[in-house]
């Protein structure tokens, strides 16, 4: 069973074998989480929003055409359940909390390159952070979920050549506030 493909799953939950859900579960479970953790910056809403999405794909399992790729479809329903979210609570409120990570980074042995690269990526990440939502979503969903512009064009319901716009804008954004932040010496928060 586990060779069929996403969208021949995906019909086969449309048609009442909700079982086969569990399986498309196992295959994007951690992929949206991903997504999620890196929009919010924290574990308990991100597997909320997962959460949410298959509940919505049960849910909505009937309006499931099969047409183009079952990845699109998911983020573009996961997209939805992030923006529900988003405007249910206008915006998270947290507080970026890099102890985790220093903790495990804090746990091997680091050279001065190490180092360096360790500041310049919390750096990255922080400049991601002060991002414009929809700005720090497409590069995430190109850059991090590694879904094609075609893709994430079906997902923001528009062009491909819309999507290279945006996502250059986006990177030279995000050069920008990195360059601001490197040279005002912020290195996180």
């Amino acid at each position: 069973m586990d060779a069929l493909s996403d969208n021949a799953l995906m019909l086969k939950v449309k048609n009442g074998d909700v079982d086969k859900l569990g399986l498309l579960y196992s295959r994007y479970s951690k992929k949206l989480f991903g997504f999620f953790y890196r929009l919010t910056h924290r574990a308990d809403v991100s597997e909320d929003l997962v959460q949410n999405v298959f509940y919505r794909i049960l849910k909505y399992r009937h309006t499931y055409r099969g047409e183009g790729q079952f990845k699109t479809w998911i983020y573009h329903l996961a997209r939805n359940v992030h923006v529900d979210q988003f405007k249910k609570n206008k915006r998270y409120h947290f507080s970026e909390n890099h102890e985790f990570l220093e903790d495990k980074m804090e746990q091997l042995p680091a050279t001065d390159e190490e180092v360096m690269k360790r500041q310049e990526t919390a750096l990255l990440e922080s400049a991601l952070n002060r991002l414009p939502e929809e700005k720090k979503e497409i590069l995430i969903l190109s850059r991090y979920q590694e879904l094609k512009y075609e893709e994430i064009g079906r997902i923001l319901n528009c062009s491909e050549g819309a999507v290279k716009v945006r996502i250059h804008r986006a990177i030279k954004d995000l050069k920008k506030m990195y360059q601001k932040m490197e040279k005002e010496g912020i290195y996180g928060n």
